[in-house]
C-alpha cells in the first residue's frame, strides 16, 4: 500500500517537473528567443539609427613619439524631443498646461513673435532636480539650450555636460535615473599629450556649430552625434586622413517612443582614422622651443629645415599656448585671456611676414648670379643718393666711415648696405622678383598650414596695385635690396633660402608630411618636391661665392655672426637687423626691432639650415645668433647621443622686453658679442610694425564654454544645497524614460575599442 502511494507521488512530481520545465520554455521563447519578432509586431514601433564618431587618427613625429591622440571623455547627452514628448505625456494625463513662450524672429526684414515650448521651463522640472538629487548638476546657459532646440530638435542631443569625471560617470551610469532621452556617453576627445609642444604646427580640433551641422549632414541620422574636426594647423590640413569612419548603432522602439533593444546585425563599428607622421623630430623641436625660453625672449620663432630635402623638422614660435584648452570646449573667461593678450600667443611667427633686414641680402646676391654681375665689385662710400635722397650704409651712420671697394663676398660679411643698394639696382627688380618666386620668398612656400603669410616681395606691378599713386623707382629696388621697406618675409621662407645655399641651389618646398599610415599599411608617402633649380642657371662657382659669404659672417674676425661659431663645426649665417616700431594698446610708439640670424651647418656637408627671429632685439648677432649657435649645437649633438626629455611643456609667456643680447647660463664661453660690435644694426630707418598688431588672431574660434546664466544656475549656489547622491532602483537594461543605461568600463581607453563596449 506504501509503494502504490510513493509511486504516484513520484508521478505527480515529474508530471509538475515537466509543466514548470514546458513554462520556462516557453516564456523564455516567447520573451527572449522571438523578442525582436514580437517587437516588431507591436503598432507604432519603429527603428533609429544613430550615428556613431569615429574617433580620430594620432599625430606622430618622424620617429613615432605621439603629439595629438585621443582620451575618453564622458558625456551627458539629452535628446530635447524626448524629452518634450514625456513632459506632453504626462501633463495630458494630469490634464496641465504645457508651457510656452514667445520670442523674436525676423522675416523679410518684418519683426515679429513667435511661440514656441519652453524648453528651459520643461528642462528643469524633468531633468535638474534629479541631476541635483545625483549630484552632478552643474550651471548651463538657457541661450544655449534654447538655441539648440530651435535648431535640431531631437536630432542632435545637447550636450548638457561633456566634463564628468569617471566617479560621476559611473554614478549616473550605476543609477537608473529614470529621465527620458538622457544617456551617458564616453566619446573620444582630442588631447596632446606634450602640451604646447608645436602648438602652432598641431592646432586644434572642435565640434561643429548650428551652420555645420547642416540638414545635409544629419540626412538619413535619427540620432546625430558629429565627428570634431579640424579648424587650424595639420589637424585641419590633415582633417580628410584624420577623421575616422562613423559606425552606426540601430535601436527598436515601442509604440510609446521606449527602447525594446538593439538590432544586432546592424550594427557598424567606428573605425579609427589614419595616423600622420609629421617631418618634425620631438627632439629638435623641444631643443629649440627651449632655446627661445632660455633665451628669455618673449615674442619670436625658430625653424629648422633639412637642406636635402625641405622637411621642416623643427618649428617655434613663441609665445605659445597649450591647445588641450580647446578640448572639449574652452572656458569663455580663457578664450578672452588669449584674444585679449597683446602678445598674440595664437599667431605662429614662423610662417608670419615680418621685415628680414639684412638676411635678405642672400636672395639679392642670386639674383646678381642670374644677372651675371655676381663677380662685379662695388664701392661703399657711405651713402649712395636716389633722387634727393640719401641711403646710408651702418658704418657711416656709427662711426663715419666706409667699406671701400667690396666684392660679394665680403660684402656680405659686413652686411655693406651700400654695396647692395648698388648690387640689386644692376641685378634689377625682374631679376629679383625671378628670385623670390623660386625660392618661395614673396609668395607661399606650399607648407600645409593654412595661416601661412606669403609676405610681400615689391616690384613694379605690387606698387601699381597696392600704391596706384607711386611709381617705381631705383630707390625702391635699393630699400628692397637690403630687405627693409615694404619687404616682408617668414623665418619659413629665411630657413628655405638658407637650405637652397646650404645645398648649392636646389630650393626645396618645405613640407611637415611625412607619410600617412592605415595601422601598419602606408597610405601616403611624401616625397620631397623640387620647387625651383638655381643650380641649372647659376655656376657653381657664383654659388660659392655666396656661401664662403656666409661662412666669413661667422668665421672671420670681422663677420658680424662670431655669436654662432661652434668649436669644431664650421657655421655659415647671415645676420639681420630691422628697424621697427609698434603701437601699444594705449596708441603709444615702441621701438620693437626684428633682429634675425639665417645659418646652416656644417659647411662641406651640411644637415641643418635655421632660421631664428627675436623681436625686440639690438641686433641680429648679439641676439639671433646665440639662438642659432644653442639650437645648431644640440641638433647635431643629438646622434653622438645628446639627451633630451621628450616632456609635456607649459605655455610660454610672452613679453615686450628689449633684448640687449642672448647669452645661456650654462655655456662653456659667452656666444654674443657685445651689442655694439655687431656692424648689422639696421639701415637708422624705422618702419611701422606691419604683422602682428594687424593680423588675424584666429581663423575659425573654437567651441566655447557660454557662461552659465543666473537661470541655468537655479538649485545650484552653494555646496550644501546640493543633495547627496542616493541609489536608485535599477529596472533593467533601458531606463522605462527612454535613455540607455550605460555601464562604465574597467578603463578609459584612447583608442575606438570602447565605443563598442558603449553601444553593445
Amino acid at each position: 500500500m506504501v509503494v502504490k502511494y510513493r509511486f504516484r507521488l513520484y508521478l505527480f512530481s515529474l508530471a509538475m517537473m515537466c509543466g514548470f520545465g514546458l513554462l520556462v520554455f516557453r516564456l523564455w521563447s516567447l520573451q527572449i528567443d522571438r523578442r525582436e519578432e514580437f517587437a516588431k509586431m507591436i503598432p507604432g514601433a519603429k527603428k533609429e539609427r544613430a550615428r556613431i564618431p569615429g574617433p580620430r587618427g594620432e599625430i606622430k613625429d618622424r620617429n613615432g613619439i605621439v603629439l595629438a591622440t585621443n582620451k575618453a571623455s564622458f558625456e551627458v547627452r539629452i535628446n530635447l524631443a524626448e524629452v518634450v514628448t514625456e513632459y506632453k505625456r504626462l501633463a495630458k494625463i494630469k490634464k496641465a498646461a504645457v508651457p510656452e513662450i514667445t520670442f523674436e524672429i525676423s522675416e523679410r526684414g518684418i519683426k515679429r513673435m513667435k511661440p514656441e515650448l519652453d524648453i528651459y521651463k520643461i528642462f528643469e522640472e524633468t531633468i535638474t532636480a534629479r541631476m541635483l538629487e545625483m549630484g552632478v548638476h552643474k550651471d548651463y546657459s538657457v541661450d544655449s539650450l534654447r538655441v539648440h532646440y530651435r535648431s535640431f530638435g531631437g536630432a542632435v542631443p545637447w550636450v548638457y555636460r561633456d566634463d564628468l569625471t569617471f566617479a560621476e560617470f559611473s554614478r549616473i551610469a550605476e543609477h537608473n535615473l529614470g529621465l527620458p532621452g538622457v544617456t551617458v556617453a564616453e566619446r573620444a576627445s582630442r588631447v596632446y599629450p606634450l602640451k604646447s609642444v608645436a602648438c602652432h604646427i598641431l592646432g586644434y580640433v572642435r565640434l561643429p556649430d548650428d551652420q555645420r551641422a547642416s540638414a545635409e549632414d544629419r540626412k538619413g541620422w535619427d540620432y546625430y552625434v558629429p565627428d570634431d574636426f579640424g579648424v587650424a594647423g595639420v589637424e585641419k590640413s590633415f582633417d580628410n586622413y584624420l577623421r575616422g569612419k562613423p559606425g552606426v548603432r540601430v535601436m527598436q522602439r515601442d509604440q510609446r517612443g521606449r527602447p525594446v533593444g538593439e538590432v544586432d546585425e546592424e550594427y557598424v563599428e567606428p573605425r579609427k582614422g589614419n595616423d600622420v607622421y609629421l617631418t618634425l623630430d620631438a627632439r629638435m623641436q623641444i631643443i629649440a622651443d627651449r632655446a627661445l625660453r632660455d633665451g628669455k625672449i618673449g615674442r619670436g620663432a625658430v625653424v629648422v629645415i633639412e637642406p636635402g630635402s625641405g622637411e621642416v623638422l623643427a618649428m617655434v614660435s613663441v609665445p605659445s599656448y597649450d591647445p588641450n584648452q580647446f578640448i572639449p570646449s574652452i572656458q569663455q573667461s580663457d578664450w578672452d585671456t588669449l584674444m585679449g593678450n597683446p602678445t598674440i600667443p595664437l599667431i605662429n611667427r614662423a610662417v608670419r611676414g615680418h621685415v628680414p633686414g639684412s638676411t635678405f641680402k642672400i636672395p639679392i646676391s642670386f639674383a646678381g648670379c642670374l644677372a651675371g654681375i655676381n663677380m662685379n665689385h662695388f664701392n661703399c662710400s657711405g651713402s649712395v643718393t636716389y633722387g634727393n635722397k640719401a641711403m646710408q650704409c651702418w658704418i657711416q651712420r656709427q662711426n663715419g666711415g666706409s667699406h671701400g671697394t667690396l666684392g660679394l663676398s665680403d660684402a656680405i660679411k659686413y652686411s655693406c648696405n651700400c654695396f647692395f643698394y648698388r648690387y640689386g639696382n644692376a641685378a634689377g627688380i625682374g631679376n629679383i622678383t625671378k628670385v623670390g618666386k623660386i625660392l618661395g620668398v614673396g609668395t607661399k612656400t606650399g607648407i600645409e598650414l593654412d595661416d601661412e603669410d606669403p609676405g610681400i616681395l615689391p616690384n613694379p606691378d605690387w606698387l601699381r596695385a597696392h600704391r596706384p599713386a607711386e611709381r617705381w623707382s631705383d630707390g625702391y629696388t635699393a630699400n628692397t635690396s637690403i630687405g627693409q621697406g615694404m619687404v616682408l618675409a617668414s623665418p619659413l621662407q629665411m630657413a628655405s633660402v638658407s637650405a637652397t645655399v646650404a645645398n648649392g641651389g636646389k630650393a626645396w618646398s618645405p613640407h611637415l608630411l611625412k607619410r600617412v599610415m592605415d595601422h601598419d599599411q602606408a597610405v601616403l608617402e611624401n616625397p620631397p618636391s623640387l620647387r625651383g633649380d638655381l643650380s641649372a642657371s647659376v655656376k657653381p662657382e657664383e654659388i660659392e661665392v655666396i656661401r664662403r659669404g656666409m661662412w666669413k659672417v661667422v668665421n672671420d674676425p670681422s663677420g658680424t655672426g662670431k655669436g654662432a661659431r661652434i668649436t669644431g663645426v664650421e657655421v655659415a649665417g647671415k645676420t639681420g637687423t630691422a628697424q621697427n616700431w609698434r603701437l601699444d594698446e594705449r596708441r603709444v610708439r615702441h621701438d620693437d626691432n626684428h633682429t634675425w640670424f639665417i645659418c646652416f651647418a656644417p659647411y662641406k656637408d651640411p644637415k641643418f639650415a635655421v632660421a631664428v627671429l627675436v623681436q625686440n632685439g639690438k641686433s641680429g648677432g648679439g641676439c639671433a645668433a646665440p639662438v642659432a649657435r644653442r639650437v645648431l649645437e644640440q641638433c647635431l649633438a643629438l646622434d653622438k647621443g645628446f639627451p633630451v626629455a621628450i616632456e609635456a611643456m607649459p605655455p610660454a609667456e610672452g613679453n615686450f622686453n628689449h633684448i640687449a643680447s642672448v647669452q645661456y647660463a650654462d655655456a662653456a664661453v659667452p656666444e654674443a658679442l657685445n651689442a655694439d660690435e655687431d656692424g648689422d644694426v639696421g639701415t637708422g630707418v624705422s618702419a611701422p610694425e606691419p604683422d602682428d598688431a594687424d593680423a588675424p588672431r584666429v581663423k575659425t574660434t573654437p567651441n566655447i564654454r557660454r557662461k552659465a546664466d543666473s537661470a541655468g544656475s537655479a538649485g545650484s549656489s552653494s555646496e550644501q544645497n546640493v543633495p547627496k547622491a542616493v541609489p536608485v532602483r535599477r529596472v533593467g537594461i533601458f531606463n522605462r524614460g527612454g535613455s540607455q543605461e550605460t555601464k562604465p568600463s574597467d578603463s578609459a581607453p584612447s583608442g575606438g575599442g570602447f565605443f563598442r563596449k558603449l553601444f553593445r
